[in-house]
C-alpha cells in the first residue's frame, strides 16, 4: 500500500525536495561506476577539445565546437571536462578519468547499465507513488566531481535549464554512488524555495549568436544562510523539485563524489520548450520512465 509513504510526499510537497538513504544497493552503484570506468577507457578525446589555439578566429571555431558539441548531446554520451586539464595542443595535463567533469547526456538510453537504473522498478514504483502518470526521461548525467578540481555549482533550479509549460513538471532523481559528505561537495538545498516560480531561463541563442545558449532574467543573490547541506550515504536517492534552490560546494577533499543523475517530466498536459538547450530527436524522442 502506498499509505505509509504518504508522510514523504507531504515532506517533498513542503520542502521540494526528500532525501531516501539506502535506495539502490552498493552492487547497483559500483556497478555503474564499473560500467563508467569501461566508457572512459573507450572515449576518444573531442575534437574541439584538441584544436590548438593561435587567431581569435580559431578561438571562435573552438567556443563553437564546443557549443555544438553540448548542444546536440541529448541524445548522445558525449564528455566535458574540468578546467585546466588539458595543453594547448589538447593533451591530459592529468590522467584522463580525474579530468573529467561529467558525461551525458542520454546514458539513460544508450546504455545498457544506466538504462536499467533509470527504469529500474523501484524507480517506477517511486513515480507511481508521486502520482506521475506519463512521466518520460529527459536527460541523464554522471557527475564526478573530482577531489580538489570538482567545481562548485552555483544556487540555481533545474527548472531554469530544463523549462515546461506549465512549470513543476520536473523532477529531478540524484543518485549517490559514493558517500556525498560536506568535505566532497554534497548538496545545499533552501527548503520551500521552489513554490515561487524560475527567476532565471537558459534558452538557445539565435543562429550566428556568439554563444549557443543565453540567459534571459537573473539568479538573485540568496542569502547563503538559508541553504542546509544533505550529505547522503552510497546508494541514497535525493528527489529535486524542478524550482527548488540549490547548490554545492567546491571539492575540497581527497575523495571524488561520484553521482547518477536524471530528470523527468510529467508529459500529461506539459509543453517542453522550444526554447530549450535540450530537444528530443527522431533518433530519441523522450522515452517513458514506464515499461
Amino acid at each position: 500500500s502506498g499509505g505509509e509513504q504518504s508522510p514523504c510526499l507531504f515532506q517533498f510537497r513542503e520542502d521540494g525536495f526528500l532525501v531516501l538513504e539506502h535506495f539502490f544497493t552498493a552492487e547497483e552503484c559500483d556497478s555503474m561506476r564499473t560500467q563508467i570506468q569501461r566508457i572512459i577507457a573507450e572515449m576518444e578525446v573531442p575534437a574541439h577539445c584538441r584544436t590548438e589555439f593561435s587567431t581569435k578566429e580559431d578561438e571562435q571555431l573552438q567556443a563553437q565546437g564546443s557549443s555544438d558539441y553540448f548542444l546536440t548531446s541529448g541524445d548522445k554520451i558525449r564528455f566535458f571536462f574540468e578546467k585546466g586539464v588539458l595543453d594547448e595542443r589538447g593533451n591530459f595535463l592529468i590522467p584522463k578519468e580525474r579530468s573529467i567533469s561529467k558525461i551525458g547526456h542520454a546514458l539513460h538510453a544508450r546504455d545498457p547499465i544506466f538504462k536499467q537504473i533509470t527504469h529500474s522498478s523501484k524507480v517506477q514504483e517511486l513515480g507511481r507513488k508521486l502520482g506521475l502518470e506519463r512521466p518520460v526521461v529527459v536527460q541523464s548525467m554522471y557527475i564526478f566531481k573530482q577531489p580538489g578540481i570538482g567545481g562548485e555549482v552555483t544556487p540555481h533550479q533545474d527548472a531554469t535549464f530544463l523549462h515546461t509549460e506549465p512549470l513543476g513538471r520536473i523532477l529531478g532523481f540524484w543518485i549517490a554512488l559514493e558517500d556525498a559528505t560536506r568535505e566532497n561537495g554534497c548538496l545545499w538545498f533552501i527548503p520551500g524555495s521552489h513554490t515561487g516560480g524560475i527567476s532565471r531561463r537558459m534558452v538557445r541563442a539565435a543562429p550566428g549568436a556568439s554563444t549557443c545558449v543565453e540567459f534571459v532574467g537573473s539568479e538573485p543573490a540568496y542569502d547563503d544562510s538559508r541553504f542546509v547541506p544533505l550529505p547522503i550515504s552510497k546508494g541514497g536517492l535525493i528527489l529535486i523539485h524542478g524550482e527548488v534552490v540549490h547548490k554545492s560546494e567546491l571539492n575540497r577533499s581527497e575523495s571524488s563524489r561520484h553521482v547518477f543523475t536524471f530528470h523527468v517530466m510529467e508529459a500529461k498536459d506539459t509543453s517542453w520548450s522550444k526554447e530549450n538547450w535540450l530537444q528530443p530527436t527522431p533518433e530519441l524522442p523522450f522515452p517513458s520512465l514506464y515499461t
